[in-house]
């Protein structure tokens, strides 16, 4: 079909719409959890015990937190994209481990998964021509 075809020549647009609309939901799960204070800190901290790390979780909660964040808006405007992506898949591998570790199994692992495989095509990908960090 001629007019799919032609789709190839905006692929910088498609990966600006991946960007702003994973930032834009980042955010939105992530303020929560950043406005919810040590207490909340610390419960979601408490996750890390998944991969052996026990001590300070009201530090690795605010961690997620903010990754989640800042790291959606960092992701919406392109700038530190990369390292982002990192985080971000870090983050998403311990959700998805601690869904498995409480019994979810892959049904409540799945969107933590399928996030973390985007972010991990996107930091090879980059942040595409509409950003800050634009080559």
């Amino acid at each position: 079909m001629a007019i799919l075809e032609n789709l190839g020549k905006y692929r910088n647009f498609g990966v600006l719409i991946i960007r702003v609309g994973l930032g834009i939901m980042f955010i939105y799960h992530g303020v929560p959890k950043l406005a919810g204070g040590p207490e909340n800190w610390e419960k979601l901290g408490g996750t890390m015990k998944v991969v052996g790390i026990s001590y300070a979780p009201a530090f690795w909660g605010f961690m997620a937190a903010v990754t989640e964040t800042f790291g959606g808006l960092l992701l919406m405007i392109g700038l530190v994209f990369r390292p982002v992506c990192i985080l971000l898949v870090i983050n998403l591998m311990i959700a998805a481990v601690m869904h498995f570790s409480k019994g979810d199994g892959l049904q409540g692992a799945a969107h933590a998964i399928e996030d973390a495989i985007m972010f991990l095509g996107l930091l090879f990908i980059g942040p595409g021509t509409y950003s800050v960090d634009r080559k």
